[in-house]
């Protein structure tokens, strides 16, 4: 067994606004894995200045790992446990070195026999601009839109108010998501305006690191809660159940690239539903490669919610796609 692995640089099509600032483009690392003349790709899809091992050695530890291919997977996983996006390219490879073609985990969804409902995305920008977006998705069909909030939030305010005006909860499902961007005392207010308009869930409405005020947020608020940064970092098994004892969110998101690939997401979803607390998955700006895999992970896992994945529209020199939207329905293509 060998392995090798080369950088790639995602272009977007247009800037995109985060609460973090406007992201331009996209570095991300595709993982080889070759066998008795098979070969398994996956993607090492680290999300600068977000990632747990966005590190100056990151490039190094891959290499080790390329050095080491033919160690055992807990050998791996015992020593890449600080990486968890190389880890996630790692159990991509593997897993499409096993079944081959564009297969990581063969169902339903890769026969093209089933789909995957996903949220509409709206970015952050001018109103206009996110107005423009929200139209789009309409008309394409979203019965469930996530915005990007926490930069001006009057503006994002009034767009939520006109939303709430044209479609009821009923007719329309609508997410936030703050990535961190409220002080503990200004998101108790926003979590009760976005209860006035009757919005499904707030993501990470303060930054993460404090479990004592996010868990007085959880205890009280009237909007549903998810955590989504608060999970990245957070390893250990048993620090995983603490952090969600402790502050009882509503929510969890699961980015398998930031929480330990498909192994680590395993974990938080069997801890989730012991407690009772709802989840879902979402992409995280990765290239066609990371999304195809996580879209047929996604499906196997069985959510009724719609979920959050992309569609690897973003970028101007992504890889050949596998996946098809139709309206709010991801399909795998045949």
């Amino acid at each position: 067994m060998k392995a090798e692995y080369s950088k790639y640089l995602l272009e977007f099509k247009r800037p995109s606004g985060t609460s973090r600032g406007v992201l331009l483009e996209k570095e991300t690392f595709i993982l080889q894995i070759s066998e008795n003349g098979k070969i398994g790709t996956g993607e090492c899809a680290i999300f600068r200045g977000l990632s747990f091992d966005d590190r100056p050695d990151y490039e190094e530890k891959l290499q080790w790992l390329c050095d080491n291919i033919q160690q055992d997977a807990e050998f791996l996983k015992k020593n890449l446990q600080d990486f968890p996006s190389i880890w996630f390219g790692y159990e991509q490879a593997v897993f499409n070195l096993k079944h081959s073609g564009n297969v990581y985990f063969p169902s339903e969804f890769t026969e093209g026999a089933s789909p995957i409902r996903i949220n509409g995305l709206i970015w952050m920008g001018s109103i206009d601009y996110m107005e423009e977006q929200i139209r789009d998705k309409l008309k394409q069909g979203f019965r469930c839109i996530k915005l990007k909030i926490g930069v001006n939030w009057k503006s994002e305010h009034e767009i939520l108010q006109k939303l709430r005006k044209k479609f009821s909860a009923e007719m329309l499902e609508l997410r936030v998501d703050a990535n961190g961007g409220f002080s503990k005392e200004d998101a108790k207010i926003v979590l009760n305006q976005l209860a006035e308009l009757k919005i499904h869930s707030i993501e990470q409405p303060i930054k993460a690191g404090s479990m004592d005020n996010m868990a007085e947020l959880c205890a009280e608020t009237p909007t549903p809660i998810a955590l989504d940064e608060e999970l990245i970092g957070i390893t250990d098994f048993d620090e995983k159940k603490k952090l969600l004892e402790t502050i009882k969110p509503q929510y969890i998101i699961l980015k398998p690239a930031l929480v330990g690939g498909f192994a680590g997401s395993d974990e938080w979803i069997s801890l989730a539903e012991e407690q009772n607390i709802g989840w879902w998955i979402t992409s995280a700006l990765e290239s066609n490669i990371g999304l195809n895999a996580i879209a047929q992970y996604t499906f196997t896992k069985k959510s009724p919610m719609p979920q959050g994945l992309g569609t690897g529209a973003l970028f101007v020199n992504n890889f050949e796609s596998h996946l098809d939207l139709q309206g709010e329905l991801l399909w795998f293509k045949i």
